[in-house]
């Protein structure tokens, strides 16, 4: 089984947002270092307590500080932007980090509805057109035939090896859409607890081979963290515990909280379901506990990857987390 991380750029309360960016380029060397397949940065807008919010910029940096894992975008959120300019966006990438730049593009807006709004300079987004703007997306990036009136424009630089283009979501026509476009599927558990066993399997049974993939690729991202002993890891993880309840509230947060200000929090009974739900999305134990988890999560979704989340106050315990999954999945 592949192993891979989506990393956030979480901030952690009292932390300058430029130290979990530098948290990020560190975690991806580490990354590297241990093995792990690929390593991806998101997109959230007017987010206090994530600093991913440009991940064609953040992937460029850390191009240059890797050498081996392959790097992407967790996604693009297409519907904001041109397909042009995502293209030209990733060509270059793709000339600077030959063969090792992924292109994960979404739907969802990444942030609340003024951040949309700020993006588009007030336009509407227009998700309907998301399906046509990933065709357009794949013919600029192999040189293909556009539609007019953009006809013969090429996405500039021409590169040999083009970004590897993922399609990302938490949801069945996510799924379906991957598998009409022939493309790689990656399902957010982290985002949808709920799903990934009936969307990964309708989505290799619609999957239609395609120039881009000739047999379905699935994986699947969960919140996970890993530690010594399986009550370690559960302390921790009133960390995230705490910001998922907030942030599902409505609640203000400053940043991810400590794991010892988790333990302290007062839970109503409302705000107790609704960790109890969030716990969907996560994986949380030992390495022994861990392996067994995911184990049986990519076995009854039929996933070739699982792709880690990981937040926690922490940055020292969140290292040493990605570093108990890769020996616990050696």
């Amino acid at each position: 089984m592949k192993l891979s991380i989506l990393d956030q750029s979480p901030i952690s309360e009292g932390q300058a947002p430029a130290e979990a960016l530098r948290e990020t380029v560190e975690l991806a060397m580490l990354a590297e270092s241990l093995g792990y397949e690929r390593f991806w940065v998101s997109e959230h807008h007017d987010a206090p307590t994530l600093a991913g919010s440009s991940p064609e910029v953040l992937l460029g940096h850390l191009a240059a500080k890797t050498s081996t894992i392959r790097l992407g975008s967790g996604g693009v959120m297409l519907p904001h932007y041109s397909a042009y300019k995502v293209a030209e966006n990733f060509n270059v990438l793709s000339a600077l980090a030959p063969e090792r730049i992924d292109l994960g593009l979404g739907r969802a807006p990444g942030g609340m509805p003024r951040a949309s709004f700020a993006l588009s300079n007030g336009r509407k987004r227009e998700t309907d057109q998301f399906p046509e703007q990933i065709d357009d997306v794949l013919a600029y990036l192999h040189g293909q035939p556009v539609p007019h009136p953009y006809s013969g424009v090429q996405a500039a630089p021409a590169v040999k090896s083009p970004a590897d283009v993922w399609l990302l979501g938490s949801s069945p026509s996510s799924a379906a859409l991957a598998a009409e476009k022939g493309l790689p599927y990656m399902f957010a558990k982290f985002i949808n607890g709920d799903g990934g066993q009936k969307e990964l399997a309708d989505y290799r049974r619609l999957f239609q081979p395609s120039a881009y993939a000739a047999a379905p690729r699935a994986a699947i991202a969960v919140f996970l963290i890993c530690a010594e002993t399986d009550e370690e890891a559960a302390f921790l993880a009133g960390s995230l515990e705490l910001s998922l309840m907030m942030t599902g509230q409505g609640i203000r947060s400053n940043g991810t909280p400590s794991p010892e200000k988790a333990a302290a929090y007062s839970y109503g009974k409302f705000e107790m379901l609704h960790v109890e739900e969030n716990r969907k999305r996560m994986i949380v134990g030992s390495p022994e506990t861990v392996q067994s988890k995911l184990t049986v999560l990519a076995e009854e979704c039929g996933a070739d990857e699982i792709m880690a989340v990981t937040i926690l106050y922490d940055f020292e315990k969140k290292k040493r987390s990605f570093e108990l999954l890769a020996q616990a999945m050696s």
